[in-house]
């Protein structure tokens, strides 16, 4: 079996997916094939998963590097399974473009990496090299599965999925840990084990639409007054999310640095009340960004120790797709796909978050039904904009961008539609003159 790992820099990510995979018995001797544009990154990358496979594969598994656009072909070559986690234009330059210059405009952002303008111009600029990704995919590897990781998950999984012939599944790390954490930051770790759930919506905004413990009990409405309770009582980190529970009624997947810029309620301007009650982080993605950066060098350290990488298989979906479709041992995931019918009340080709049952067949999602009304206008209300970003992406229309821009919904509630044209113009300048086009 051939795994190659696009933007294979993302050494902690590679680390993890990889990792997981050298620990599934079937998978011992796998052909890992590294692919980035930066040659450092992709060095270390290369000399930290060596070392890896030597200690906990017994150096069973084949790890080669490839550099480069033109070396891109060769890394897909053959692959069964091709993991996506690329950044295109990383943090510097196009991560601040993406934040300084819509501040200009009076428009902030906490992380920008799903929708708002943030969004809309990573999707831009990642698909123009994922359109590179499809063709030689289709080429070389036309049976392969395509699990990506990269953001905005929506709408790069949506291109992929409604416009090359890629087998395509979008994979993010919050479904799994949703019922958890706030079942956890609730106090209620004794109703945990066991218990069932149903999620659902879209990435980043699936619902927690249904919970309850090994009993059959219905747990949301001690959750739902709890967390009324503790948004009342104390400032915390997930005050925007606790907000939903109360007003719409359910929690979401996504964190509420996330959430708090998905929508009209939180980030207004000259509304600073809103940002303390709630708690809200602005600028929140270049923080990390900037930390991350700073601490790589010692982080590396700690993950090297001496040569000897240790791991432990996460909870990340990438291995167990891949265990299920190669043994046939069935498996569920939070998957992103498209819609065709599954939520009956969100957009045909919408992409959505849906529960996905894994098998030698390939990645079957489930039918959910109708959502609650207010939970699938939400949705819908990040639909849009979406699928009017990957429309600009494909047909190269500007106009689309500024309708894209316009229908987010923060940005609306912020800017008028001369302002937003003006701050599409100079982002979509700023990133081609940087090098990253997005059309």
């Amino acid at each position: 079996m051939k795994v190659t790992f696009m933007g294979a820099g993302s050494t902690v990510f590679a680390k993890n997916v990889l990792g997981d995979t050298m620990l599934c018995e079937s998978f011992h001797d796998v052909e890992i094939a590294l692919y980035d544009i930066d040659g450092d990154r992709l060095e270390e990358s290369y000399i930290l998963i060596t070392a890896m496979n030597n200690t906990v594969n017994e150096g069973r598994a084949t790890v080669k590097k490839y550099l480069g656009v033109e070396n891109r072909k060769d890394a897909l070559r053959g692959a069964d399974f091709v993991v996506d986690a690329i950044q295109v234009g990383l943090y510097d330059p196009c991560t601040i473009i993406d934040f300084e210059i819509p501040k200009k405009y009076g428009l902030r952002q906490t992380i920008g990496d799903t929708l708002g303008i943030g969004g809309i111009m990573r999707a831009l600029r990642t698909i123009q090299v994922l359109k590179g990704f499809a063709a030689d995919m289709e080429e070389v590897c036309p049976d392969a599965w395509f699990l990506n990781y990269t953001n905005p998950m929506a709408m790069i999984s949506g291109f992929m999925q409604r416009y090359t012939k890629v087998k395509t599944i979008g994979l993010c790390h919050s479904v799994q840990v949703c019922s958890e954490g706030i079942m956890k930051a609730l106090g209620m770790e004794d109703k945990m084990e066991g218990r069932y759930e149903t999620i659902a919506g879209i990435n980043h905004m699936a619902w927690l639409l249904d919970i309850r413990d090994k009993d059959g009990n219905d747990l949301y409405p001690e959750i739902r007054r709890r967390a009324k309770e503790k948004n009342a009582s104390e400032k915390h980190t997930d005050m925007v999310r606790y907000d939903y529970i109360d007003k719409l009624g359910y929690y979401c997947t996504e964190s509420s640095e996330h959430n708090s810029e998905y929508n009209a309620f939180y980030i207004k301007p000259g509304r600073e009340d809103l940002i303390e009650k709630f708690n809200i982080p602005l600028d929140e993605y270049p923080r990390r960004c900037v930390n991350q950066i700073a601490a790589w060098a010692k982080q590396k350290e700690e993950i090297m120790a001496g040569g000897k990488v240790e791991h432990t298989r996460s909870r990340e979906y990438a291995s167990r797709i891949m265990e299920a479709i190669v043994t046939n041992t069935p498996y569920k995931i939070g998957g992103n796909v498209i819609n065709h019918g599954l939520i009956s009340n969100l957009p045909y080709e919408a992409c959505v978050e849906v529960p996905c049952l894994v098998d030698r067949a390939g990645i079957h999602p489930t039918y959910i039904g109708e959502l609650p009304l207010q939970l699938a206008a939400m949705n819908a209300s990040n639909i849009y904009p979406q699928m009017l970003t990957i429309e600009a992406a494909v047909t190269g229309d500007r106009q689309k961008v500024y309708q894209a821009a316009m229908m987010d919904p923060h940005t609306a509630a912020t800017l008028s539609t001369d302002e937003i044209v003006a701050m599409c113009d100079e982002l979509l300048d700023a990133h081609e003159k940087a090098g990253y086009p997005c059309l």
